[in-house]
């Protein structure tokens, strides 16, 4: 044995029979008697800073998180996600990675901030993970819940035939269509466009797939149809692909002749068309209904203006044109 390895283990034994008032707690040490041990091998411990709102989360549903990853004595985390201004969306099972982060995950409500004390088998094992966890690590865990999706139950529903989805009540269905939207939505959200179309787009399939029974069912989807189609549209326009912006905005239309969104939507898609006497039409009948609608009033004066500037470039033209052709007959 060298001489450094014999003096370490000295010290190790005589800090060993010191008495524990005269010890400095670690950093994890203090941590330790203000959390609770969720699992009851003391293997995952967890502090809750922030309590949260409503039901846990489910199994493998999709999180929206914050979090940070720590060592002992490190003031800077190993990984974090703060620095981000969205945060993706990570799915339970699949890409949270450490079973203690999932598992203590699984205890946290909407809005809650927690840290967790995760041991090395619940953590990155005995390998550790080179070179910034060291081998037979404990880490500290600090996240924050900013939303969360049930995945879990949408994955179930697309995963069944045709003909055991329509065996599914319609309460089911519109949970899950909803759970697709709230997906489309956090894309958008993130101008994320072609992933919000594509989740929006498929609520429209999962609906039109459905084999109605009543009058009450008919209504039932047309009401879930109606913000899809809105909210496609509004995604083509960002897409700057105003023919289908415009097709789904009449879709729309069909379902609410008067729906001041679907009329808007309609005006913009005709503007980007130049189309300017069907934009005005679209959003005079919304103004009709929502007469001090700032966004409604500006995209009408937009759409005005662009109006009488073609028409006086037309009738420039036709002047032109007229004139050419009486220089022409008089020659």
């Amino acid at each position: 044995m060298s001489r450094n390895g014999l003096i370490s283990s000295l010290r190790r034994l005589i800090n060993d029979e010191e008495p524990l008032e005269t010890r400095s707690p670690s950093p994890f040490e203090q941590l330790r008697p203000r959390m609770n041990d969720i699992i009851g091998d003391g293997g995952i411990l967890k502090e809750v800073v922030q309590p949260g709102e409503g039901p846990p989360v489910p199994e493998n549903a999709s999180v929206l998180i914050h979090y940070s990853g720590f060592l002992e004595y490190s003031d800077q985390p190993f990984e974090t996600t703060t620095h981000l201004k969205y945060p993706r969306m990570m799915k339970l099972g699949r890409d949270v990675t450490l079973a203690g982060l999932e598992l203590g995950l699984l205890t946290m409500k909407k809005g809650e901030f927690s840290r967790f004390l995760l041991q090395p088998q619940y953590a990155y094992g005995e390998m550790g993970c080179p070179p910034f966890i060291p081998a037979a690590a404990v880490v500290l865990y600090e996240v924050q819940i900013l939303d969360y999706l049930d995945s879990g139950q949408v994955d179930d529903f697309i995963a069944m035939s045709l003909e055991q989805q329509n065996t599914v009540p319609m309460s089911a269905l519109l949970e899950v269509v909803n759970t697709l939207r709230s997906f489309g939505n956090r894309f958008f959200n993130q101008n994320r466009y072609y992933n919000a179309k594509d989740r929006y787009k498929q609520a429209m399939t999962l609906l039109g797939n459905r084999e109605t029974q009543s009058d009450l069912e008919k209504e039932r989807i047309k009401t879930a149809l109606l913000p899809l189609y809105l909210n496609i549209s509004l995604a083509e326009l960002r897409l700057e692909r105003p023919h289908k912006a415009l097709k789904y905005g009449n879709k729309a239309l069909e379902i609410d002749s008067a729906n001041t969104k679907a009329l808007f939507r309609c005006g913009q898609a005709y503007l980007e068309l130049h189309e300017y006497a069907s934009a005005q039409c679209c959003l005079t009948s919304a103004q009709a209904q929502k007469p001090f609608d700032s966004d409604i009033n500006n995209l009408l004066r937009k759409v005005t203006m662009c109006y009488k500037d073609s028409l006086d470039k037309e009738k420039d033209l036709y002047s032109k044109m007229f004139r050419e052709l009486k220089g022409s007959v008089k020659m």
